[in-house]
């Protein structure tokens, strides 16, 4: 188990302490979801990307199957000596060679613009960590490609804030029709007003409702 240490070198971690909080409080305040809880067990929480890492990964995985972005993001991270890129090589990078990892016309110009904001220093990342969940997605909207999921992810992984719902999600969307019994695909609108019980909690409901679609099955 990780130490009871919530800040680390951006943002902050979820500590023990605030998942055990959070489980608390969700398996009591919904009762649909204390047994997904039960089945899947103690989270294990990715975290240790850095800002930039995280949002190259937001894009890459923008929309696709998490095979292939896994496979794209292995390919994307060869050119540069299976690593990560600087803002600064990855600016410079030639868009041919990013379309050769299998990235879109699209998503190979979004990097460029993402890199090439991070490099001139008109996007400070380091900056977010002191904004508003809210100033935080208003700032990456900014950036081309960057939508309300994307940046709802950086507030989640990076950031580690504890309150965030993203209604939009598909995996998200598909997990809370299957755990409520619904006959089609919740909207966003109704998987907000389901959620709205997980407050203030929301980020570790949507970690769980993540694993249960990856573990398949039934609560």
């Amino acid at each position: 188990m990780a130490p009871e240490e919530t800040t680390w070198k951006f943002g902050r971690k979820l500590s023990p302490k605030e998942i055990d909080a959070a489980v608390l409080h969700l398996s009591s305040a919904d009762p649909r979801l204390g047994p997904v809880i039960k089945k899947v067990g103690r989270l294990h929480i990715r975290q240790g990307l850095q800002p930039f890492q995280a949002l190259v990964e937001g894009i890459i995985f923008q929309q696709l199957a998490g095979s292939a972005a896994e496979a794209i993001l292995g390919r994307f991270k060869g050119l540069y000596g299976d690593r990560f890129p600087t803002p600064a090589e990855l600016a410079a990078t030639e868009d041919v060679r990013l379309r050769e990892t299998g990235l879109s016309r699209r998503k190979a110009e979004y990097l460029k613009d993402l890199a090439k904001r991070v490099a001139g220093g008109s996007l400070d990342l380091d900056s977010l960590v002191h904004k508003t969940d809210e100033e935080v997605i208003s700032l990456l909207d900014e950036v081309r490609g960057i939508g309300r999921w994307t940046a709802q992810m950086f507030l989640i992984f990076p950031l580690g804030r504890l309150d965030v719902l993203p209604t939009g999600d598909l995996g998200i969307r598909a997990a809370v029709k299957r755990l409520y019994d619904l006959s089609e695909l919740p909207t966003e609108e109704e998987v907000e007003a389901l959620g709205s019980k997980w407050h203030p909690y929301c980020t570790v409901a949507s970690l769980y409702l993540w694993r249960m679609g990856e573990m398949g099955g039934g609560p």
